[in-house]
């Protein structure tokens, strides 16, 4: 049996380069929620940009400061939460996610994220001699538990605001329902 939900906060998930952060500051500001990016408060917390933990500690090191957070998230309230790409996972992070947010997660195709993600150098997941087939693969592992999400939403080819006003419409919609 599930646990009963007490949505007080909107959570974004999905791959990097799908607008998590750029859709979440609209959120936010739409709800006048705070928002929080997961990634920017692990490099605060660890005082580090993610590139240093992955290469100083590496990858392991920087799920537990996941881990870490995704507890603390519990606490918040009215809050838009942008999470790193592969928070969702990794353990039981979605499951306490879920427990306190609506989770929506974003899409777009590998090839779009390639480009909007091929010049970015702070991306350790892509340094990788392919980084497009790199994608494809991290996407086909990471698509079972980004498919958990209460709503999925494509950010391919589309305004911010539309994807912004599609996910607002659902969340007040589920919010008005009482879940």
């Amino acid at each position: 049996m599930t646990a009963p939900r007490n949505i007080t906060n909107l959570a974004l998930i999905g791959f990097m380069g799908t607008g998590k952060t750029t859709i979440g500051r609209l959120l936010a500001l739409h709800l006048e929620y705070d928002f929080l990016d997961t990634d920017h408060c692990i490099e605060s917390a660890a005082g580090k940009s993610i590139p240093e933990i992955f290469n100083q500690a590496g990858e392991a090191q920087f799920r537990d400061l996941e881990k870490k957070l995704v507890c603390e998230l519990s606490k918040r309230q009215r809050t838009v939460i942008a999470t790193g790409g592969g928070l969702p996972c990794h353990g039981d992070n979605l499951e306490l996610i879920r427990q306190h947010a609506y989770v929506v997660c974003l899409w777009a195709s590998p090839e779009t994220i390639y480009e909007r993600v091929r010049h970015n150098t702070h991306r350790p997941l892509l340094q990788h001699p392919d980084p497009l087939g790199r994608i494809r693969e991290l996407l086909a592992l990471r698509e079972p538990y980004y498919r958990q999400a209460d709503l999925l939403v494509s950010s391919e080819g589309r305004p911010s605001r539309e994807v912004v006003q599609h996910i607002l419409h659902e969340f007040l919609n589920r919010k008005s329902q009482g879940g």
